[in-house]
Order: C-alpha cells, then structure tokens, then sequence
C-alpha cells in the first residue's frame, strides 16, 4: 500500500497547479515540437546517408532533440527543484550543439540549426535579460566563427545568425510576459485575500461596536428596572419596554451589519448618546461648533461617539461626560473626556479603541487617547473633511482601551 500511496502523493504533486497549468504545459510542448521543423534538414541528411561519418551525427541528434525538449519543459514551467540541474542540462545541450555544428558544418543540409535551438533554450532557462544577451552574443559569435571555419557560405551564416537573435529575443519576450501574468494572477489572489480579511475586520469591528454600546445600555437598564420594580413598577415597566425597543433595534443593526451597509448618523448617535449616559447616571454636555460634516467623517465619528460612550459607560465610573466635536480648517475633531477614574477593564487591551483607530486610518485621520492630566480620560479623533479611504491592516491599538 505505501508504493501506490507515494506514487499518487507525486501525481498530485505534479497536478497542484491545476488544469490550467497542465494545459499550458501541454500546449507549450506542442509548441516545442512545431519549433523542431528546422531540425529535418540535419535528420533527413542523417536518414539519407548524405553525411560522414554517420553514426556519431545520427546518435548526436538522438541525444540532442529530447534534452532540448527536456530543457525548453523545464524551463518554461519553472518547477525545477534546483537552478544548477537545469543550467547543467544547458551546459550539455550547448557542448552538443556545438559539437554537431563544428563536426558538420559545411556539409549537405545546414549544421549550424543546433545553435539555434542552443540560443533558444538560453533564452528560456535564463532570467536576468544580461545574462540572455551575452548567451546569444557567445552563441551567435561561435556560429559565426564554426561557419567560416568549415567554409559555409556568407549568406547562409548570415541568415542562420539573424534566425538566431531573432528566435532568442521571441522566446525570450514571451517566457518574460508569461512570467509576468503569473505575477499578476498571484497578485489577483492576494487582492482577494486581502478583500476577505478586510471584509471580516468590517464585520467583527461593527459586531464589537454595535452590541457592545448595546449590551452596555441593555445591562443598565435592567439595572435600572431590578431596583425600581419594588418601588415605582410603573417606571420599572417603562424602563422595561425601553430595553425591548434597544433589542429590537440591535438586531436590525446586526443585520444591516452583516449584509455591509450600515452607516453611523452622528446625530442619531449623539441623541443616543445622550439618552445613554443619562441612564447610567452621568451628566453629558455635547458641543458642535463649524459646520456640518461630510457624510463619511460622520459615519466615521458616529461610531466613535458609540464606543467611546459605551467605554465611558462601561469602564470610566465616571460622573460628568463631555462630548466635542470642531470643523478647524481643513480637519473635523472629536474629542470625549470624562472625569472617571477608569476602573475595572480600562488598562486592559480590547478591540474598541483598536476599532475606532482602523476606522480612522481608514479615513486618512489619527486618533489619540489616554489619561487626563488633571483625571479622567480622554479621545480624540481627527479626520480631513474630504475622507479618502485607505487599506488598512489590522494592528495592536497603541492606546488603553476603554
């Protein structure tokens, strides 16, 4: 069982790059095969018995043909495992290529086409462009010299050498723009991979921030009615029915979350805000001054004001709130500070402020937070007011979260 095994872990091996590439493959060795028809001259001058001596000519072709293939393969699926075996194999194919071309130059059928296919393989199996002009340059200039050495007449040498440079520089050109969609499709698929990652960031990052504010102002609430069932059970039911409204619309805020198109309004979070801070007991002041915001710094520091708020609520113990917001310029700021002393969660790491920081970068805007000189906590968000969107990777948010 293991023989099979390992033969069919090889074969998937080989098939790992799909159908695509073993269609490539098998077109680029039809491909090569068409390319042989300049090596008929040689073998039917072989065949014929038109050269002398015969039998290393006709063993120098048997040997010359499948290595070139073997070379030209290798080379253009640029899945060999070591650079050395494939240059290896072009140090032979040159040596024979020469070979047949200094023994039988000069002789019936042209012998200088084996230097062509040798120029060829060169061309493929190298990479930097240098490297491929001084492998034609040396090719072309040994063709040269073997011709006029054996007397071949100019105008063949001519026409073999121009065949040659020009064979070279085709392959060549092609097996760089082959190179080159490669490079794109695997550019293509990280494009997409990087779309995925940033997609689930949005999603986790609006998860965190929608239920977190929710879940906060649930759990005052409740808090809220437990003590006043006793004593005011006409409030308690009010603030009962206010905890439904709040699930009712968290969940179509999840919903509108997972489908991508949920979008902040800053006064709707700041009148939410307001409600919210009130319930847990913390006076609020919000101040707007400069101008109306474009719609996408509003998104953006609408769901800053919502977990800003909701770290207030949750972690500050804070008993006074205030809530800025400027047009300086060129630039709209969002500053929350509260007086608090940010007990229980406030110096561990979390996804808040780390959300709020991805969501500002990604507006072209930096963020800042920390402790207050004189107490309490403070965050602020500046953004341009013309908001060019940026792809951002995730990252440790640099602040203490709330």
């Amino acid at each position: 069982m293991g023989e099979p095994r390992r033969r069919e872990e090889r074969c998937d091996r080989w098939l790992a790059g799909g159908r695509g590439n073993r269609a490539e493959t098998y077109g680029a060795l039809i491909w090569l095969a068409v390319w042989l028809w300049p090596l008929l001259g040689p073998v039917i001058a072989v065949a014929r018995g038109r050269v002398d001596p015969v039998l290393p000519a006709a063993f120098g072709l048997l040997a010359f043909v499948p290595l070139y293939l073997a070379v030209m393969t290798l080379a253009w699926r640029d899945q060999v495992p070591s650079r050395r075996r494939l240059l290896a194999m072009l140090a032979v194919l040159a040596a024979l290529g020469l070979a047949l071309a200094a023994g039988y130059a000069g002789q019936p059928d042209t012998w200088l086409i084996p230097l062509l296919f040798v120029a060829v393989s060169g061309a493929a199996a190298l990479r930097a462009p240098v490297h491929v002009f001084g492998w034609l340059s040396g090719v072309v200039l040994a063709l040269v010299v073997v011709g006029m050495v054996r007397g071949v007449a100019g105008g063949e040498i001519g026409s073999t050498a121009f065949s040659t440079v020009m064979s070279g520089i085709l392959v060549f050109v092609i097996r760089r723009m082959n190179l080159l969609i490669d490079q794109l499709r695997a550019t293509r698929a990280e494009l997409a991979e990087a779309a995925v990652a940033q997609e689930r960031m949005r999603f986790s990052r609006d998860l965190h921030d929608l239920l977190g504010h929710t879940l906060s102002v649930m759990v005052v609430k409740a808090t809220a009615v437990r003590r006043l069932a006793e004593r005011d059970p006409a409030l308690a039911a009010r603030e009962a029915g206010e905890i439904e409204e709040i699930g009712r619309r968290a969940l179509v805020e999840v919903r509108e979350a997972v489908t991508g198109y949920r979008e902040r309004r800053l006064s709707t979070e700041l009148d939410g805000a307001r409600k919210a801070l009130a319930g847990a007991g913390i006076d609020v002041t919000i101040r707007e001054s400069g101008g109306a915001l474009p719609a996408a710094a509003e998104s953006v520091f609408g769901w800053a004001v919502r977990e800003g708020v909701t770290n207030v609520i949750r972690h500050s113990g804070a008993s006074r709130c205030d809530i800025d917001i400027d047009v300086l310029g060129e630039h709209a700021v969002l500053e929350i500070r509260d007086n608090g002393t940010g007990d229980g969660d406030a110096t561990a790491a979390g996804n808040g402020l780390r959300g709020i920081a991805e969501r500002v970068r990604a507006a072209g805007g930096t963020v800042e937070s920390g402790r207050c000189p004189d107490g309490g906590f403070r965050l602020a968000a500046r953004i341009p007011l013309v908001v060019e969107p940026q792809l951002v990777e995730p990252e440790a948010a640099g602040s203490r979260s709330r």
